[in-house]
């Protein structure tokens, strides 16, 4: 079994706080990282309709059937429980760790703990794997458990998890009426991954209206299937866009949305170059839930055409520029729209960093230019994880 970074988080959370709340995607690794702290803990799965039948009877005689410390799996199913265990926890106030939730789906969810559980749970997120727990994480797997460690079936295993997808959550969230249409959708983001969001682009070929776009892209966001990064906010004297960017949250998941089933495939992929880009921010984004910190991640794009991938914030209100390039040689000009970017920024812009693929025979970093560096992903990965502000 592998570590998970954001066990100490949670070891933390379960001394300061009665209740803890884990979200993130579907088989993320929610419940295994639960029980392997508490390997005591009563577990209870509230995906099994008798369960559901029997907490909609008599919500008090299931509680109370029950010994803490209990962990309750998707609780989404049966938010009515929160009202309850609120009374039981204020009742003891004291006791720590007791009551742990697991959810798939994060908006729904977060109103109810919002509504009864504020200030008596902590709230944590669990992504699939990073770079720093498995090595074996990588751009055409992504990062999913049960992909990283069994790859062989890594086909049928995501052709399981989008069906699942489709008729559990999906379905549980919002009326979707036409489901094969949304499954065309998942493949039409997929085609979209790395570029700036257009839902009329997205409508057009499916026959659908934008505000049905606008919902659907809504249930990916809230069940943690797709990453949008925002631009940066502050124009340092230009004139800048105001789509964000759609990835998808796991890339292995992208490439099979794609028809991708080989590194070889990927290498001669068009989506190449958008598909590691997506893997960074995922790494990125990572390294900040994995030591309890929130989510902040940007690209900047003006209207002359200047890009640079990422934003990353760091304390101070500086940040560190980062391009990601899928080619394991790294060339001076790669970092051209990073310095050029610094020059506005000063000071601010602390580090700038071009993230590329590892050659066998290249090392893991280098001075690219006066200013700029290179990293390989894995070297970028530890350094984001370590904490590292400069």
């Amino acid at each position: 079994m592998l570590d998970r970074k954001i066990a100490p988080v949670l070891h933390s959370a379960l001394r300061r706080f009665p209740a803890v709340v884990i979200t993130g995607p579907r088989r993320s690794g929610k419940t295994t990282l639960l029980r392997t702290a508490l390997p005591d803990a009563e577990y209870v799965l509230l995906e099994d309709p008798d369960i559901q039948d029997r907490v909609r009877r008599d919500p008090r005689a299931f509680i109370d059937g029950l010994r803490p410390p209990v962990i309750f799996d998707e609780i989404q199913n049966t938010p009515q429980l929160l009202d309850y265990i609120r009374t039981l926890v204020d009742a003891r106030p004291r006791r720590m760790g007791q009551w742990l939730f697991t959810g798939s789906q994060e908006a729904p969810l977060m109103q109810g703990i919002t509504e009864s559980m504020a200030g008596r749970a902590a709230i944590l997120q669990l992504l699939p794997f990073s770079l720093v727990e498995t090595a074996k994480a990588d751009p055409l797997l992504g990062g999913f458990p049960e992909v990283v460690l069994h790859p062989r079936g890594r086909e049928l295993w995501f052709a399981s998890y989008l069906q699942t997808y489709l008729e559990r959550d999906v379905r549980l969230i919002s009326n979707v009426r036409d489901l094969p249409a949304f499954r065309r959708f998942l493949s039409l983001v997929a085609s979209r991954h790395g570029q700036m969001l257009n839902r009329t682009d997205l409508a057009a070929p499916l026959g659908v209206s934008v505000p049905t776009i606008s919902e659907w892209m809504q249930i990916l966001e809230i069940t943690g299937q797709i990453i949008l990064v925002p631009p940066y906010f502050e124009n340092f004297g230009k004139r800048l866009v105001k789509s964000p960017k759609v990835y998808w949250g796991d890339t292995g998941l992208a490439c099979h949305l794609l028809g991708i089933q080989t590194q070889a495939e990927l290498e001669r992929s068009p989506f190449l170059g958008s598909i590691f880009e997506g893997f960074v921010a995922a790494e990125i984004l990572k390294s900040q839930i994995n030591r309890g910190q929130r989510k902040e991640l940007y690209y900047f794009r003006d209207q002359q055409g200047l890009e640079v991938d990422f934003l990353v914030p760091q304390p101070n209100a500086r940040f560190w520029l980062v391009e990601a390039k899928a080619s394991k040689t790294v060339q001076p000009s790669m970092a051209g729209p990073m310095l050029s970017l610094a020059g506005a920024a000063g000071k601010r812009a602390s580090r700038r960093i071009v993230v590329h693929r590892k050659s066998r025979t290249g090392p893991a970093f280098t001075a690219l230019a006066r200013g700029a560096e290179a990293l390989t992903v894995e070297r970028f990965a530890e350094e984001i994880n370590s904490g590292k502000t400069s």
